[in-house]
């Protein structure tokens, strides 16, 4: 077991110097990147995933409204890296990490533009039931996870050259929230088998933590209902149902404190389609995310345009040679 558990935080920890993976802004919206939920892997299979995604708005709103924009764009490139191995039938142990390639608050009183790692997320899973039928299969999955800064929470931006003022960029310009989360996360997944459909749910929660800064995240909390059927040639296609809320946050002792509290949180359903293409051991994706509601708190920038590309790889590991 020790053997395994070193040979998973070695690739895992070689795949995120390699690729250079971030994730987890603390406060950009959905918090992991990734594709749709997942139960558990087979004993000794490990799985590769890497994900590429999008996101674009200009639209600010107040409340439901849409409201004056107070900058131009928000938009970033964001690649996603995961790996995951099955300790046990019934645990999975995950791994990821990703990478900004640009986070940019265009326009407005004070752009800003960054790259580089966001954070790391250490997050095993346990199946708590499998109860496999001639017709159809049922599965329960929870999880608690760990989420640890990587990249920086206190970046700032020349606001005044002539006296060389600097100000510490606003929560959704940094690359990290710079603080160590909490993960919870419930997964129920039901197969029918004639009718080669799936149904499953989940429910995740983040709990966030203090940064140095003596800021705090709002706890991000969301369900999620998804419907997927298998359409021919390999190819898949999911619908996913989210509903999300991010809380409002503690903003600590920063000058202007009272106005990122007010203007922070929000309440927002997503319809995410995506389609899927199998071959042999690999996995191809593409989602795209829709805005069904927003209601936003004080007034702030609104969800827009999201999609994703991504890919995954699975394998099951060499049996460990007996000494018997």
């Amino acid at each position: 077991m020790i053997r395994t558990i070193t040979l998973v935080l070695i690739l895992c920890f070689y795949s995120i110097n390699i690729s250079a993976q971030g994730c987890c802004s603390g406060s950009s919206g959905n918090p992991i990147a990734g594709g749709v939920s997942t139960g558990v892997l087979q004993k000794k299979q490990l799985e590769f995933s890497a994900n590429y995604q999008y996101t674009f708005s200009d639209k600010f709103f107040s409340g439901t409204s849409n409201t004056i924009n107070l900058f131009e764009s928000l938009n970033s490139d964001y690649l996603f890296l995961k790996t995951e191995y099955g300790l046990d039938k019934k645990i999975t142990l995950s791994i990821s990490a990703g990478y900004y390639l640009n986070k940019a608050q265009v326009g407005g009183m004070k752009p800003t533009q960054s790259s580089g790692l966001a954070d790391i997320i250490i997050f095993p899973r346990i199946n708590v039931l499998n109860k496999d039928m001639p017709f159809n299969r049922t599965e329960i999955t929870l999880g608690l996870g760990l989420k640890a800064p990587l990249g920086s929470h206190k970046d700032s931006s020349l606001i005044i050259p002539s006296i060389n003022y600097w100000e510490i960029n606003p929560p959704i310009s940094q690359l990290s929230s710079g603080a160590y989360d909490l993960l919870l996360y419930s997964f129920f997944f039901r197969e029918f088998k004639l009718q080669n459909l799936k149904i499953f749910s989940s429910i995740f929660h983040i709990n966030k933590g203090y940064n140095s800064l003596d800021q705090k995240m709002g706890n991000y909390s969301s369900i999620a209902l998804f419907v997927s059927k298998i359409l021919k040639n390999n190819i898949g296609s999911t619908l996913q149902i989210k509903a999300e809320e991010i809380r409002k946050m503690d903003a600590g002792n920063v000058w202007n404190s009272d106005d990122l509290e007010d203007s922070s949180g929000s309440k927002k359903i997503f319809m995410i389609p995506q389609l899927s293409y199998s071959l042999n051991n690999f996995s191809f994706f593409c989602s795209y995310e829709i805005p069904l509601y927003q209601n936003i708190y004080g007034t702030q920038i609104g969800s827009k345009e999201k999609i994703t590309f991504g890919l995954s790889y699975r394998l099951l590991s060499k049996q460990e040679i007996s000494l018997d």
